[in-house]
Order: C-alpha cells, then structure tokens, then sequence
C-alpha cells in the first residue's frame, strides 16, 4: 500500500464573546456571563488541538516504525473567511505548536454546504482520508483518534470495502461529534442539518449511508458541550481524566480543567435521587 494522506478536519468558531457557546450564558438558559462562555470554549479549543497534535505524533511514528510512509494533517476551518487571521493569529500568540496547523474557511448557506466546502478543499489538497469533529470536546482522548484512523484505514482495503465507507462516532444528544470517510467514498454531508427529515444527525447520516449502500464503522461516543447538562457531564469527565493521566498514556484537557475550577465547577454534586427501582428484596 502507498503512502497515504490522513486528516484530521477541526471546526472552529474563533472565540468570540456572545457568539459561542451561547447556551450555556444568561443570553439563552445557561448561567455564566459570555465572557466566561468564550474563555472556556478558547481552553477547550487549544486543548482539542494539542489532543489531536498528540494522537498524530503516536500516528506517525508507528508509520515510521512500519514503514507505511503514512502522513497525517490537522486542519482548522473556520467561517467566515476574514476569521481565518484571527484564527491563525490566536495559535501563533500561544507559542509553538506540537503539529502543524493548516487553516482554511468554510462557506455556504447552510451547515451542510459549510461542510462539504471544507471536505472539498481537503481532498483538493490530496486527502486520502478525512475525520472530521468539533472543538468543544474536551473529553477527546489520544485513542478516539488513533481508533478513527485505524477505521477509516480497513475502509480503504478496496477488496473488503470497495465503496469505501463512513466511521461516526455519537455525541450524547442524537448527534455525533466526529464523522470521517475516504477519499473513494461517493458521500457527503448534504441532507443531513439540521433535522431535514425530522430525523437528527446520528440517524440522518446512517439512513444516508443505507440508502447508498455504504458500510458504517462504529468509533467509542464522545460527549461534547453545548448545553449546562453537557457541561456538568464533561465536569466529571475531565476531573477523570485529570486524575487518569498520571497513571496512563492520556493527553489531558488541563486548560479546560483550569476554566472550569475558574468557573467553580471543580466538581459537581447532585441530590440523592429515589427514581430507582424497588430495592426491598435487595437492601435487607
């Protein structure tokens, strides 16, 4: 098999105050000033891509251990196309990145089109294979994007997979949080947001690959944030992971952890809950 171009395809709004993460401000149902909203989703940015940075590092030395010659990318695309400076502008300020970053902008009139623009431009630029997610993940691990990689690779076995394939991973809210293919895969992101056909993302992508006859690889969910109930989970989820990393090969969202102590979310306690099953012939 001949080298091959891997990509990891981020979307990223620049953070800006009032226009991201809204729903966890007083400008919609949250609590929390859109200040605070943009410095969160900033550390949770910057910690998705130093993830990602991590996980591509392991990718290509074991290409370079098996002598694959396998190459990875990392692309942010942003929107509109005069954010692509602020963006570039954003990680230049913050130092020496672990991987290089290449930026482009998505256009279109609707999320779908924004998407394929950008999936477009990465096969224009020579990608053999895309996984693309957001940046408010900062539960995203190392091996959610090995495994992606590793799936997306067994898709590109032509005598096993000849149409090629999608791999998706599920978010906790009907949707996913990561959705790749190939670059011989006839696919894309048309039909699909928002809830066209009353269905939502997770079931509209697999309905569209049914319809096409396209297998559908399955990578572990991952929970992202947009409303105060995500935010609380992934509360929990990365004081775990903090506290994971000291005894495991885990990249950790320390940033996101610092902002959410700032926010005094450290921790997250809730009521004793009696909307259990009857536990009489249990407790005894």
């Amino acid at each position: 098999m001949g080298k091959r171009k891997n990509t990891v395809l981020l979307f990223s709004k620049v953070p800006e105050t009032g226009l991201v993460k809204t729903r966890l401000t007083v400008l919609k149902d949250g609590i929390f000033p859109p200040e605070m909203a943009k410095y969160l989703y900033h550390c949770m940015l910057f910690d998705v891509v130093e993830i990602i940075s991590a996980a591509l590092a392991d990718l290509a030395a074991q290409a370079q251990r098996d002598g694959t010659g396998d190459a990875y990318e990392l692309v942010v695309s942003t929107t509109p196309a005069s954010n692509v400076p602020a963006m570039e502008a954003l990680f230049a300020d913050a130092g020496q990145w672990p991987w290089p970053i290449r930026f482009i902008a998505d256009e279109g009139a609707s999320f779908d089109e924004h998407y394929n623009h950008a999936f477009r431009q990465c096969w224009d630029g020579g990608s053999d294979c895309i996984l693309s997610m957001g940046a408010d993940m900062p539960a995203l691990t190392k091996r959610d994007i090995i495994f992606g990689f590793r799936q997306l690779q067994r898709l590109m076995d032509a005598d096993a997979f000849p149409q090629g394939g999608i791999v998706l991973a599920p978010d906790q809210e009907l949707g996913v949080s990561a959705i790749g293919w190939t670059r011989g895969t006839d696919f894309d992101h048309s039909g699909v947001y928002y809830c066209q056909d009353g269905l939502t993302v997770l079931p509209a992508y697999i309905k569209k690959a049914e319809r096409q006859g396209l297998p559908a690889l399955w990578l572990p969910p991952i929970p992202d944030v947009d409303t105060m109930a995500d935010l609380y989970h992934n509360v929990t989820l990365v004081n775990a992971l903090m506290y994971c990393a000291e005894f495991d090969d885990i990249c950790p969202p320390w940033r996101t952890a610092e902002a959410l102590d700032y926010m005094g979310l450290k921790e997250v306690r809730i009521m004793p809950n009696d909307l259990r099953d009857p536990r009489e012939h249990i407790d005894v």
